[in-house]
């Protein structure tokens, strides 16, 4: 009986994560637009800054080898964020309301839209890496599933915080309001952009305390061996704070209004 119970339950998770992945095939402007910004940041930035820039912390790359990770933590980091939006406009249309009466319990459906958002974030992410292998990043068969590892730790807790910011709002306008807030400081604390060595106190702390500063060091230390020197530690943070915010999402969805 418990078995079946628990093919019922992921079986109800597929289904909503296929919905999920299935309006992300339909919708190619949102990759290709979603995967813009990074490549332009990597390659506009990175060049520019890089032309008179290097890398103390870590002589032997480029600075736009070096900002690698974060870019694509940054593509991480806005996709699954803002994948919370989704949420309002189910709403609007009515499709929340038909979930939630379903019979289909509210973990279930959390789980299969924060699913559908990590692996958005996923696909745009493996792109990017192509992109890094194409550019020069010594990627290796066990550095991609490590960082594909990372990866999806990250986008899962990242999807649950947009989910449950999203369970909150009403009005698309202000839930972009909000997120705003939200998003430039986890990548612009996350160290995607320079090195964290002696950085001022007060700014160490905010990068401390940023969950993305876990991946890019986790992400940089796995794909360029530079980054944290304890790259178990990095990931063993990210774990917690990816269950940390899943069951902030479980719980924001509970107390969620269907209209």
């Amino acid at each position: 009986m418990m078995i079946e119970e628990v093919q019922t339950h992921v079986a109800k998770v597929y289904a909503i994560w296929l919905r999920e992945f299935k309006v992300f095939l339909r919708e190619k402007s949102r990759l290709v637009a979603s995967t813009f910004t990074p490549i332009l940041w990597l390659f506009v930035i990175g060049s520019g800054i890089g032309s008179a820039t290097t890398v103390s912390a870590a002589p032997s790359l480029d600075y736009q080898q070096f900002i690698f990770p974060g870019i694509v933590s940054m593509s991480i980091i806005f996709t699954s964020v803002f994948y919370g939006s989704y949420i309002i406009w189910d709403r609007k249309f009515d499709f929340l309301k038909s979930v939630m009466v379903a019979p289909v319990s509210r973990g279930a459906v959390f789980v299969g839209k924060t699913l559908g958002g990590m692996t958005n974030s996923l696909v745009q992410a493996l792109i990017l890496l192509a992109i890094g292998a194409a550019i020069g990043i010594p990627l290796t068969p066990l550095s991609v599933v490590q960082a594909v590892a990372v990866i999806m730790l990250m986008s899962f807790g990242l999807t649950s915080l947009g989910l449950a910011l999203g369970s909150y709002m009403y009005s698309l306008e202000g839930f972009q309001m909000i997120v705003s807030f939200v998003v430039f400081p986890l990548f612009f604390l996350s160290g995607a952009l320079f090195p964290l060595d002696n950085l001022p106190a007060w700014l160490s702390v905010l990068t401390a305390i940023d969950p993305a500063t876990y991946g890019v060091s986790a992400m940089r230390g796995t794909m360029l061996g530079v980054g944290s020197a304890n790259p178990a530690l990095d990931f063993a943070i990210l774990t917690a704070y990816t269950g940390a915010l899943g069951l902030f999402g479980i719980y924001s969805f509970k107390r969620m209004k269907a209209v």
